[in-house]
C-alpha cells in the first residue's frame, strides 16, 4: 500500500512544491512505494517558475507540479495521508482541516526564497531545494509500513531537527 505524505505552505508554489518533487524524485529513484504532495490554504495557482527552473536543472520531473488547495486532501476519497508537513511559519500558525486518519504531523520551517531580491532568487531557490531535497531523502527511506504512529512521530521530527 503506498505511503502518502502531504506537505503545506500557504501559497503552495514554492517551498511545499519543492518538497512534494523532491520526495517523489527520490521514490522513484530507490524504489520505494511512498508518494508526496502539496497544497496550500490560499494557493497562488500557479508554481513559482523558480521553484521549476531547480528542479529542472536538478533532473527533477515538473510535469505533474501544481498549486492546489488543501482541502482537496481532508475528504474522505483523497489518499489516506500518513504523515502531513507544514514548510512555512504561516501554514504552521493556520487551522488545518481535520485529516483522514489522523496522521503524522510535524511543522519544517524554510525561509521564503520567493521573499528574496530578484537577483538573488536563483541562489535561494537552489540552496532552499537542496535543504528540503535533504530532508525529504531521509523521510522517504523511513520504514512506514513497520512504524507505530509515535515512532513515525519521533522519526519525523528529529529529520526535521536535522
Amino acid at each position: 500500500m503506498t505511503t502518502h505524505v502531504l506537505v503545506l505552505c500557504t501559497h503552495n508554489s514554492a517551498r511545499s512544491v519543492l518538497a512534494e518533487a523532491m520526495f517523489n524524485h527520490w521514490a522513484r529513484k530507490l524504489g520505494i512505494d511512498a508518494q508526496a504532495h502539496s497544497a496550500g490554504a490560499a494557493p497562488s495557482g500557479r508554481v513559482h517558475p523558480q521553484a521549476m527552473a531547480v528542479l529542472q536543472a536538478a533532473g527533477v520531473d515538473v510535469s505533474y507540479l501544481a498549486s492546489k488547495h488543501m482541502d482537496a486532501f481532508a475528504h474522505a476519497d483523497a489518499p489516506a495521508l500518513r504523515v502531513v508537513i507544514t514548510v512555512c511559519d504561516s501554514a504552521a500558525a493556520q487551522p488545518c482541516p481535520i485529516w483522514p486518519g489522523a496522521p503524522v504531523r510535524a511543522h519544517w520551517s524554510y525561509p521564503d526564497p520567493s521573499a528574496a531580491e530578484l537577483a538573488e532568487q536563483p541562489q535561494r531557490f537552489e540552496l532552499t531545494r537542496q535543504a528540503i531535497a535533504y530532508r525529504m531523502h531521509q523521510l522517504v527511506q523511513l520504514p512506514f509500513h513497520t512504524l507505530s504512529d509515535s515512532a513515525l512521530q519521533t522519526l519525523v521530527q528529529q529529520i526535521g531537527a536535522s
